[in-house]
């Protein structure tokens, strides 16, 4: 009898054994894994920095793209990129949130709304290409926008949209529902919850959620291609109809070429933007940041 309970403690601490260096495996793994990311990363980034940080000057930044590299430039990108990252802001945003808030506070849980959700997580996972075929077709084509920054801001914001949703839900959901039984307790409406009680104490992840998906918007290519974005313009644009470029396009125009000049402007052009992704990515964090410190729960 001592005989077996000896075996079965023994076969226990194996397992037990067994166990831990799995769990010791797995771990090293995961931390090579992580370094191994971040030196390719930082090789890659040496790499562009090496070959871009001579090529940043004003002139580069307030020169207009030319067929010599030397007098090349990315005003007009640079340009139709802010063009772009405001009006993608000002029509996806009160959009994405509105519908986060409405699916979330008001909407009734029933099949549809399963659909409906379900259906919005998929979009968030579509293709980028797919949303440039919808913006050439509904809105260059049947609404006869042509190649303009409103097509382009339009198609964007339909590609950010189910993840600025998807983010708003989760950090609605993130707030304890004891918050909103406190507000109803002393008389509050429900809008009057939701106004002053929720959405202060859901801010700074709706806010992350917003500036990450914009920072996606900005670097995409794809789907301003297919509406017909000019990789050269002899002009920046002065109104949303104005046909435009945008830093990831031109970026890929000077690449393709053979001449290693142009692929030293590529690398200036990709600092900018990875300067541009990089200060978007800072403001979340800091209003992150900020908004956590207002709230204490």
């Amino acid at each position: 009898m001592k005989g077996k309970r000896f075996r079965k403690r023994l076969k226990r601490f194996k397992n037990v054994r067994k166990y831990e260096l799995q769990d010791k495996a797995f771990q090293y793994l995961g931390i090579f894994c992580t370094f191994f990311g971040i030196v390719v990363l930082g090789a890659l980034l040496i790499d562009v920095l090496m070959a871009g940080l001579k090529r940043l000057d004003w002139d580069f930044l307030t020169s207009l793209p030319s067929r010599k590299a030397s007098e090349a430039g990315i005003y007009t990108a640079w340009i139709g990129t802010l063009w772009i990252m405001i009006l993608t802001a000002i029509i996806a945003l009160p959009m994405g949130i509105g519908a986060g808030l409405y699916l979330e506070e008001y909407g009734k849980k029933n099949k549809l709304a399963n659909f409906i959700e379900i259906n919005i997580a998929n979009l968030a996972g579509v293709p980028s290409i797919i949303y440039g075929l919808l913006g050439l077709e509904l809105f260059a084509r049947a609404m006869h926008l042509g190649d303009s920054i409103l097509t382009g801001a339009l198609t964007l914001a339909l590609l950010i949209l189910p993840i600025i949703i998807v983010s708003t839900r989760e950090a609605l959901k993130a707030v304890p529902y004891s918050i909103r039984e406190a507000s109803y307790g002393i008389g509050a409406t429900k809008w009057q919850t939701i106004w002053h009680q929720v959405l202060p104490a859901s801010m700074s992840g709706i806010i992350t959620g917003a500036i990450l998906a914009i920072s996606r918007a900005i670097g995409e290519t794809a789907p301003l291609v297919l509406i017909g974005s000019l990789s050269y313009i002899s002009f920046a644009p002065t109104s949303p109809l104005d046909p435009f470029s945008v830093l990831p396009i031109q970026i890929f125009n000077w690449i393709s070429r053979p001449q290693p000049e142009f692929a030293e402007n590529a690398a200036a052009a990709i600092i900018i933007l990875l300067g541009i992704t990089f200060l978007m990515n800072g403001i979340a964090v800091y209003f992150r940041y900020k908004a956590q410190k207002k709230i204490k729960w």
